[in-house]
């Protein structure tokens, strides 16, 4: 959603009537996810992709009907002509796309109002039966804004709470009335937050490249001498302060990941001591496996059981053989993504 809203605010701030396209299923192999979407204007122009070039063409025409006859659609793209599809994806997948006209509905908005406040919410969209199409309903605080039917909004958003903490979308099938309901449900969790503790000189190129995958990166450092806008332009927040108060203020939940490259006891502890205790998806710390054994000791002498403790990437980052800030950054950030997705992979020991 994020990354239409900007031309989507400027197109209707000049009354142009718009399409939105919606990749609602993936099976197989695409090169986007669903949720992925597509603006496009009377006049052609777009924003936004949901299959990387493959098949926006045609849903560009398939928009400008839309816009014409005020009808959704749903269409659906293959691999090959043999198999009846007009327009194929080249990496071997079939996708089905939502098409129709742009509306600022109850539930988009409440959604859009949460997203823009970094705040949980789905956003459901009937698909099967034509009588279901288009209809939409947001799901907030275990609150409903809108309707798909009264006898499916209750399992809607049940299955919205699992893809909220998941942070994925998906479509569910549902009995109803006799037949198959489908609904799209687009869950968009909070961003992903890394704290970057310590403003070093790996802090630099780790801040731009997570920024790029999207995580919102906060750099926090007492030392004002390192800690600067010329050093770090792509941060979203930087902090002159002491790590373990501005985290214990924050709060870490399950979308924050914890980098700590200070190398300096006294902030490395009381560091390590928050984020155990919270729910942090990610722990990682920079040091040599001596260092890091006595900070195990300490820890364990606050009461930290040894389940507590692997929790703690030490070595941190995979294991690519880097030895230079920016490849060290990019081990870093590959072990978070590989934590994030559930895969168990090596650390590496280089700059440790």
């Amino acid at each position: 959603m994020q990354e239409i809203l900007a031309d989507l605010d400027r197109w209707q701030s000049e009354g142009t009537k718009l399409a939105l396209a919606t990749l609602t299923s993936v099976r197989r192999s695409a090169p986007r996810l669903p949720g992925a979407r597509l603006l496009v204007t009377r006049d052609g122009k777009m924003a936004g992709s949901i299959s990387g070039g493959c098949v926006e063409g045609d849903v560009i025409e398939r928009a400008m009907q839309v816009l014409e006859n005020g009808e959704p659609v749903v269409a659906e793209y293959g691999i090959s002509d043999e198999q009846g599809f007009d327009v194929g994806l080249s990496c071997g997948g079939q996708i089905d796309v939502l098409i129709e006209p742009f509306v600022v509905t109850d539930a988009w908005q409440a959604v859009r109002d949460r997203v823009e406040e970094q705040q949980p919410a789905a956003l459901a969209i009937g698909l099967r039966p034509q009588s279901l199409l288009g209809r939409q309903m947001a799901i907030i605080d275990g609150g409903r804004v809108g309707s798909i039917d009264a006898a499916l909004d209750e399992e809607v958003a049940a299955e919205a709470a699992r893809l909220l903490r998941e942070g994925t979308a998906g479509t569910v099938t549902m009995s109803w009335q006799g037949e198959e309901a489908e609904v799209f449900i687009d869950a968009f969790a909070p961003a992903q937050r890394l704290y970057i503790v310590g403003a070093t000189q790996v802090a630099i190129p780790l801040t731009a490249m997570a920024r790029n995958l999207g995580f919102r990166v906060i750099v926090v450092d007492a030392r004002s001498v390192f800690a600067t806008e010329e050093r770090f332009p792509d941060a979203d927040e930087l902090l002159r302060a002491w790590p373990d108060e501005v985290l214990a203020e924050r709060g870490l939940d399950e979308h924050s990941h914890v980098v700590v490259l200070t190398h300096d006891p006294k902030f490395d502890l009381p560091v390590l001591e928050i984020a155990l205790r919270s729910q942090a998806a990610y722990i990682g710390a920079m040091g040599s496996r001596k260092t890091h054994a006595r900070r195990l000791e300490h820890l364990r002498g606050q009461g930290f059981s040894e389940t507590d403790l692997d929790r703690i990437k030490a070595p941190i980052g995979l294991d690519i053989g880097g030895r230079a800030p920016e490849e060290l950054a990019l081990a870093i950030l590959a072990e978070i993504v590989a934590t994030r997705h559930g895969r168990s992979l090596h650390a590496t020991e280089a700059g440790n």
